[in-house]
């Protein structure tokens, strides 16, 4: 299961750098939870958590980016700003990346601030 996500790692990261964002760093684990890619998009910071479901018998890729999945991405993000205080002062969002279908035939649809931390 943890190749199949890198694959779609690689190719979130991919577009989102075709789309002008500049990769900061991949894989940040803590103990709370692990941010898929941390991205710059101009001025702003970008976490973002890739999705992938083979099929929509339990909703979309996106669907599954729970409340209790959205607080560890929060706090995983007040760790990684805590640990690069270069970053702290910028404005900061949450996009989720999903892929639904096929490995080799996935449909992605990128969620530009997907949700915000309250």
């Amino acid at each position: 299961m943890r190749a199949a996500g890198a694959v779609f790692e690689q190719r979130a990261c991919a577009e989102l750098q075709r789309a002008g964002l500049k990769l900061l760093e991949c894989n940040y684990t803590t103990r709370y939870g692990e941010l898929d890619l941390v991205m710059l998009d101009r001025d702003t910071l970008v976490f973002v958590e890739v999705r992938h479901r083979l099929t929509s018998s339990h909703g979309s890729a996106a669907v599954s980016v729970t409340a209790s999945k959205q607080a560890k991405l929060i706090q995983t993000a007040e760790l990684w700003l805590s640990h690069h205080p270069q970053h702290a002062s910028r404005p900061c969002r949450f996009d989720v990346v999903s892929y639904d279908g096929p490995t080799d035939s996935a449909t992605m649809t990128w969620w530009r601030s997907a949700f915000e931390a309250t």
